[in-house]
């Protein structure tokens, strides 16, 4: 059976996937959606796109854009204009920083070609969206003005869990960027933020982040059946890290 299986944001946290792909028993005939934020936090964030870009070369994979890898593609292209160091450090790019200085020049042109490469949004032949964070816009992903906000937006996840249920799609007060696609896969901003660890909807958006960055999971899920699998919490697989805590 072939399946469709999107995946959270990893950070860094190679066990994880490692987990998670044995534990949701991918074969090459499952397509790979991952959603962005390869980077950033634990210690194996080199790993993490050797890995990524191994699997590319064998099954059907979409990597989605996310914040954390362009910050890395910054860093190692040295585009520093619009770039704050410091900022970048406190969120999780000091691990990732350290973990390149063992990472030889040929590899780390391997990985700006793969961040490079990466998708700002995919959307399926049913109208299903997969974007790191969000869009503003309100006709939809095509009139975004801002690109760089598929992978830094937050209100199109707040509006969502601001909603009241009790509105009906039809009502004029019905957020029109939640009336656009037949479902919305994002990361970016974790539900454990709001005390959950599995993937959350609310409306059409299903938001896969289930804070494998901090000390949550890492979470892969079957969009058909909505069936998931999880790591272990990630400080459990790196306990002398910290992670992006």
């Amino acid at each position: 059976m072939n399946r469709t299986l999107v995946i959270g944001d990893i950070h860094g946290g190679l066990r994880a996937l490692h987990q998670i792909m044995e534990r949701a028993n991918v074969t090459s005939k499952d397509t790979l959606l991952f959603l962005g934020d390869y980077v950033d936090g634990w210690s194996q964030s080199p790993e993490v796109l050797d890995f990524l870009i191994d699997l590319g070369n064998k099954q059907n994979c979409i990597f989605i854009r996310g914040n954390h890898d362009e910050l890395l593609m910054d860093w190692l292209l040295g585009n520093f204009e619009n770039f704050d160091e410091s900022m970048w450090f406190k969120h999780g790019g000091e691990a990732t920083v350290m973990a390149y200085s063992n990472v030889s020049d040929t590899t780390k042109k391997k990985h700006i070609e793969f961040l490079t490469s990466l998708e700002n949004y995919y959307l399926d032949s049913q109208n299903r969206l997969f974007i790191h964070a969000g869009f503003t816009n309100m006709n939809g992903i095509a009139y975004e003005y801002f690109p760089k906000l598929f992978y830094w937006d937050r209100t199109l996840w707040e509006t969502a869990l601001a909603l009241n249920e009790n509105i009906n799609k039809e009502s004029i007060f019905y957020p029109k960027r939640l009336t656009l696609y037949e479902e919305i896969y994002i990361g970016h901003t974790p539900v454990t933020r709001i005390g959950e660890t599995i993937p959350i909807q609310k409306a059409c958006i299903w938001n896969i982040d289930t804070g494998a960055g901090f000390k949550g999971p890492l979470t892969i899920m079957d969009i058909d059946t909505k069936q998931i699998w999880q790591s272990e919490p990630l400080p459990t697989l790196y306990p002398t890290e910290k992670g992006r805590n």
